[in-house]
């Protein structure tokens, strides 16, 4: 994921990014709007660390919403196939029970 989208999902993604980084504040993450160079800005002074050192921290971060991007994706492809199945299993006992009462009268 390149940071264009990340900033153009700033909104979605800033919660996300405080709760990572727990001394920034969510109206701080706000003003910045997502511009890469004003988070690594903010992180070095938050931290007092060096300039590469929030850079590293931003690809980290990054690579978490991607991997927890995918996780939601792959969570949802299951519940959707398990939902299938749940609709098809109750879908075939009332067929069953409808050939049962045919059988029955």
């Amino acid at each position: 994921m390149n940071w264009d989208r990340i900033e153009g999902q700033w909104k979605q993604r800033r919660g996300k990014a405080a709760h990572h980084w727990g001394k920034v504040m969510n109206d701080e993450l706000a003003a910045i709007s997502g511009k890469y160079e004003e988070l690594v800005g903010m992180l070095q002074e938050k931290f007092g660390i060096a300039k590469e050192d929030a850079r590293v921290e931003i690809e980290e971060f990054k690579t978490r919403i991607n991997n927890l991007k995918k996780s939601n994706a792959h969570l949802m492809k299951l519940q959707k196939a398990s939902n299938k199945r749940i609709k098809k299993s109750s879908g075939r006992s009332a067929k069953a029970r409808t050939r049962s009462r045919r059988i029955a009268i």
